[in-house]
């Protein structure tokens, strides 16, 4: 991660601590009541997203305006992209008209890193998901979210916890980042999915696999569910609905096997009733409203490391502008303080 994110094994254990140690610090404007900083007025962050989106389109919206970018919404619906337009034309679009991030969602696998490397932009440029390839935000907002409840107090982050990835792994972008990066952060990820929805070559991933819900949730920290993604579907990858359920669905009593400090995590959209059922994602035990408020946060930081040209070598946020703690200088603090008015 030096100027582009594009995939979360691009991310060595301290790039992802300092992204992760900069979404802290930047989390704690969530619960005041002026949650804008100037830390990169002046920019132009463009969200270029050529598949439908919520969550994390209005995600990155967010994150880029609180910290005073300009910010440019690009849906291929309704845009040059439906009457043919290609990537090319659209990305020399953006570069005539001065973006310095470039966020981009595309259903086809390897789009961003043809976008950072094709010399058509000079931007950063920031992976919100290509294809069944990957989504490193949202791992890293998940690891972020792991970390304020299961992290060890001595700071050892995810050493040695369990993490249990359930569901359509075959088509999850979200399951191979979070593969990638939560192992690097230490912690112990087992797959759990139909044989029918595991990757080929999932062997090569550092994961375990398991086709047996029941057996791995009691030994798990957390458990993650995932969405079945039909629209990515051309066969029949399980009998129906209801058989998946109560395989692979989590429910009131799978729940009750779980330890008493275990959470419950979903990337979103979830499709109640049959990866998780209401009861579970609205359990005390769901941090899932949690992750959206997180993303954000961490948004935030990957945008302000990544444009504010801050060395991601440096030890922690000792390495940002205005030393630690501060995101900011003496003359313009990021941060508002007590003397200082947001």
């Amino acid at each position: 991660m030096k100027r582009h994110l594009l995939s979360a094994a691009d991310l060595t254990r301290d790039d992802a601590e300092l992204v992760l140690r900069t979404a802290a610090e930047l989390r704690s404007l969530a619960d005041r009541p002026i949650k804008k900083l100037p830390a990169l007025r002046g920019r132009t962050v463009v969200n270029l997203f050529f598949e439908d989106s919520t969550r994390t389109r209005i995600s990155f919206e967010a994150a880029a305006k609180r910290l005073s970018a300009d910010v440019i919404n690009f849906a291929a619906k309704g845009s040059s992209v439906s009457k043919g337009e290609s990537l090319k034309d659209t990305a020399l679009t953006l570069e005539a008209m001065g973006a310095d991030a470039v966020v981009v969602r595309h259903g086809a696998s390897g789009a961003p890193h043809r976008l950072a490397h094709s010399g058509w932009v000079r931007s950063s440029v920031v992976n919100a998901g290509d294809g069944t390839h990957e989504h490193p935000t949202q791992a890293l907002l998940d690891a972020f979210t792991l970390t304020r409840h299961l992290g060890a107090a001595d700071g050892g982050g995810l050493d040695g916890r369990r993490v249990a990835i359930v569901g359509d792994v075959l088509h999850s972008r979200v399951a191979r980042s979070n593969a990638l990066l939560l192992q690097t952060l230490g912690a112990e990820v087992t797959l759990v999915a139909p044989p029918t929805l595991m990757p080929v070559g999932v062997g090569s991933w550092p994961v375990e696999t398991s086709y047996d819900l029941d057996a791995v949730l009691p030994k798990a920290d957390a458990v993650m569910m995932l969405r079945v993604q039909r629209e990515r579907m051309s066969g029949g990858f399980f009998p129906t609905p209801r058989e998946y359920s109560r395989r692979y669905g989590l429910d009131g009593r799978r729940m009750a096997t779980l330890q008493d400090h275990a959470i419950v995590m979903h990337p979103g959209p979830m499709v109640r009733g049959m990866e998780i059922t209401a009861d579970v994602a609205d359990s005390p035990r769901s941090v899932i409203v949690e992750q959206v408020t997180n993303g954000v946060a961490v948004r935030m930081a990957v945008l302000y490391l990544l444009l504010s040209g801050a060395d991601l070598s440096a030890d922690g946020p000792a390495g940002l502008p205005g030393g630690p703690g501060s995101l900011g200088t003496a003359d313009a603090p990021l941060l508002p303080t007590e003397s200082a008015p947001a």
